[in-house]
């Protein structure tokens, strides 16, 4: 093996481009792994679809606002009048119907009309699951960190 000088202090080191104790075999490679290349070409189709990513972040941001959220709650038992929302909430009015709006444009929740009165609804199950799933998660993460999963158990960390 080839040794180089660093220079300024006399000592000399290997000159192997890769550190002896890396090592990088066939077992160790993300190519290796099938699960993980089906993964990246899932994620790059998804990253083709500019449109989807924009429409998914668009959804989002229309969630990630708490008194939406809340509307969304209340909406997750079936339809409600606005005037019931605004109501329950202690809202003017105009806040919650914006906020219905919003929501109405981002395709999450439906409106119907009957007579003076809107009454509006989540607009499918695909939305009272992304909130179900987005406030356990909440309340998974409330309750402290979460172990890593040990890949050969398929258990957390802590779990033993």
């Amino acid at each position: 093996m080839k040794h180089k000088n660093i220079p300024g202090t006399g000592k000399q080191k290997p000159s192997s481009s890769a550190p002896a104790s890396r090592t990088t075999s066939p077992e160790h490679s993300c190519q290796a792994n099938g699960h993980v290349q089906a993964r990246l070409t899932d994620l790059a189709k998804l990253a083709a679809r500019p449109q989807a990513l924009d429409r998914a972040a668009r959804l989002f941001f229309a969630l990630g606002d708490e008194a939406r959220l809340r509307l969304l709650v209340l909406l997750e038992s079936g339809e409600r009048c606005v005037g019931e929302l605004v109501e329950v909430l202690g809202e003017k009015f105009p806040t919650v119907s914006q906020r219905l709006r919003l929501l109405r444009a981002e395709g999450l929740v439906v409106r119907r009309r009957d007579g003076n009165h809107l009454h509006y609804a989540l607009a499918d199950g695909h939305v009272a699951s992304m909130l179900r799933n987005a406030i356990d998660h909440a309340a998974e993460l409330a309750n402290g960190p979460i172990a890593p999963v040990d890949d050969e158990k398929g258990t957390g960390a802590l779990d033993g």
